[in-house]
């Protein structure tokens, strides 16, 4: 039996390797509690995808655990052991704004919990490949200091500059702004590294930009895509926060996500951390998606701009992805912006 534990697995990218791994023929076991609902309200609760998992795949279990339980995550682990091949964990508390709201809680979640899921790993299934899914925000403010140039819809940087293809692992992650959220990320972040690098164990680190699908349940305060066409669709008002709306933000399929996760398990480099977003491939800003939205509904997008943006969030954001590609050279993009929004809004509709 190959088993493969997934945290968060009723969220986007829980669900998304789930059905990923499910339908290779894996045994899948699924951790997650729901914390989205409290986190965000009804828009975040993960419960209908968790029903349409267990309705999907016999080859499915679900377990409602909160990570930061040591003892119940050791419990679990020490049931599958030797047969757990893989583990992807995607459970987090995943929004700027609520980590200030309760920043224990966020450090518990994203900090603590990622220590407890590594602990496990070595001290019960030390054979496996662990993948971590971080954030860009581990890069804090420092992308706003690029010399971005300001167009009629998004910013955007000179062609000549070394980021335009997109921000490499080279940039630094120390002495700027992360929010309390990037902070708790980056110490799950460079703790996986060092499980990899100290005890070497398989583990890996994605750094992802917006990741988004069908399967999000997306909400005010994160789900960018998702959100937005769920205002598009109900007419529900939907809220620009500073930047004139000309932030611009890539965006990964969850299918190429998780095909990226695939590759890594195959051959897996120890304590690497990888930028994984949509690139140049799949970006948009807000007010292009907005426009994307209106041709999608033909109807006009319901929106207010506030001035004031979200502390530590970005101007621009696109990830270089060039490093995973040297390593994994036989993953490729097959979801750009205008298929991933349409999956997007037939599921919302």
């Amino acid at each position: 039996m190959s088993v493969v534990i997934v945290t968060g697995s009723c969220g986007l990218i829980g669900s998304e390797t789930v059905s990923f791994f499910a339908e290779k023929g894996f045994d899948v076991v699924g951790i997650d509690n729901n914390m989205r609902q409290s986190f965000f309200g009804a828009d975040g609760s993960i419960l209908w995808n968790k029903k349409r998992l267990q309705k999907l795949y016999k080859n499915y279990r679900h377990y409602a655990i909160d990570i930061r339980d040591e003892r119940k995550i050791g419990s679990l682990f020490k049931k599958y052991g030797k047969d757990i091949v893989l583990i992807v964990h995607a459970a987090a508390q995943p929004s700027h704004d609520w980590a200030a709201k309760d920043p224990k809680v966020d450090f518990g979640v994203n900090a603590q919990g990622t220590l407890v899921m590594l602990e496990a790993l070595r001290n019960f299934s030390p054979q496996a490949v662990f993948i971590f899914t971080s954030t860009n925000k581990v890069y804090g403010d420092t992308p706003n200091r690029l010399p971005l140039i300001e167009k009629e819809k998004r910013f955007e940087l000179p062609g000549d500059h070394k980021y335009y293809k997109g921000i490499d692992e080279s940039m630094s992650i120390d002495n700027c702004l992360h929010s309390v959220f990037g902070a708790s990320k980056v110490a799950a972040d460079i703790m996986a590294q060092e499980y990899g690098k100290y005890f070497h164990l398989k583990t890996g680190v994605f750094r992802g930009g917006c990741l988004t699908g069908p399967a999000h349940s997306g909400a005010e305060l994160h789900g960018f895509l998702s959100y937005l066409v769920k205002c598009a669709v109900s007419g529900r008002k939907y809220k620009i926060f500073g930047y004139k709306g000309k932030q611009v933000r890539d965006n990964i399929h969850s299918f190429d996500l998780v095909n990226a996760f695939y590759h890594f398990f195959q051959d897996p480099h120890c304590g690497e951390a990888y930028n994984m977003g949509g690139g140049r491939f799949a970006n948009v800003s807000v007010l292009e998606a907005i426009e994307m939205c209106e041709k999608l509904t033909g109807n006009k997008f319901n929106y207010e701009y506030i001035d004031t943006n979200r502390v530590g969030d970005h101007i621009w954001w696109i990830s270089d992805v060039s490093k995973f590609k040297a390593d994994y050279p036989d993953w490729q993009y097959k979801y750009g912006i205008e298929e991933t929004m349409k999956q997007i809004y037939e599921a919302q509709r």
